[in-house]
């Protein structure tokens, strides 16, 4: 058995074509058949369902992709492991992120890639929570920031901060919070609101605080663009909600201004997770320990006052 099958097998899986597979790996379409089917010989099962194009794997196909993507990904990690004893670490950290929690990400690669300058960054920062969590079980990306109360067991979690929200509102007393250190979240439950799509889990949240509150908001306008939000606000018709974390990305326009809400009665803690493997890859273990003491907590807690009216 050779790892180039194996890859072989998982770009199948990934592509759901063998064509593409093919194009992925950089061969050409019989060299992958091929080597799949001296896979499924050498093993003894049927891992593919062809007809006259791919229909799928078979159960015990779907059972070894598990395997095969295992098995590189501990290739994988060996080879970084002796990388970083020999010249320290280097290579590529794979990162996804949910999108209200892209400050957090940027808060740990700065720091990150400054101590270790053979790193670099993949980051997916448009991800769900779901997302996060099956990508790490498939071993697509090596380590993820998301809401923690979505994880399950078989992760490791350092929490990173509680999220925290502020009403992003045009700068001026029209909606009678111009003096005020925070609004309420009845008070932005009558504004004319632009959130975010009731598919993503950042609005999720949203929803479950109003609930708690006894409120049904109806938003105008909705969307799954971040910068969208930002930009229906600055036309000073719309007023929108958003962690605090957010204006480490975007700040507080001229024009704008930031009210922190009312606290929710359960906070949402947002943390890093990986996957719970021993020994876990080095890139992983390093992310992790530098997520200890990064300060996320602090730098948004900064935040937050900074956008109090006044500051």
């Amino acid at each position: 058995m050779l790892f180039r099958q194996l890859e072989y097998l998982v770009a199948l899986a990934r592509e759901r074509h063998f064509a593409r597979a093919a194009q992925a790996c950089y061969v050409s379409q019989p060299a992958l058949s091929e080597a799949i089917r001296k896979l499924e010989d050498e093993l003894d099962v049927s891992l593919v369902r062809r007809g006259r194009t791919y229909e799928g794997l078979t159960p015990e196909g779907e059972r070894i992709v598990l395997w095969a993507q295992r098995i590189l990904a501990d290739r994988d990690s060996l080879k970084s492991e002796v990388d970083a004893l020999r010249t320290g670490l280097s290579g590529r950290l794979r990162i996804g992120a949910v999108p209200t929690a892209s400050g957090a990400v940027a808060l740990l690669t700065g720091p990150l890639c400054g101590r270790h300058p053979l790193v670099t960054v993949e980051l997916r920062a448009d991800l769900r929570s779901e997302d996060i969590l099956r990508q790490l079980q498939n071993f697509e990306i090596d380590a993820g920031v998301t809401y923690l109360h979505r994880v399950r067991e078989g992760f490791r979690t350092v929490p990173l901060y509680e999220e925290r929200y502020v009403l992003l509102t045009e700068d001026s007393s029209a909606d009678g919070l111009d003096s005020r250190s925070e609004a309420t979240w009845a008070e932005a439950s009558r504004l004319p609101l632009c959130l975010l799509a009731e598919t993503m889990q950042g609005r999720r949240v949203l929803q479950e605080v109003f609930s708690e509150a006894g409120l049904r908001p109806s938003p105008r306008v909705e969307t799954d663009s971040v910068a969208a939000l930002f930009a229906h606000v600055r036309t000073g018709r719309w007023a929108t909600i958003v962690p605090s974390a957010w204006l480490n990305v975007f700040g507080v326009a001229s024009g704008m201004r930031a009210v922190p809400m009312a606290a929710p009665s359960r906070p949402v803690t947002v943390g890093l997770v990986t996957l719970a493997r021993d020994p876990g890859p080095v890139m992983a273990r390093t992310l992790m320990d530098l997520a200890r003491t990064a300060g996320v907590t602090a730098a948004f807690d900064r935040l937050s006052g900074s956008a109090a009216p006044g500051h």
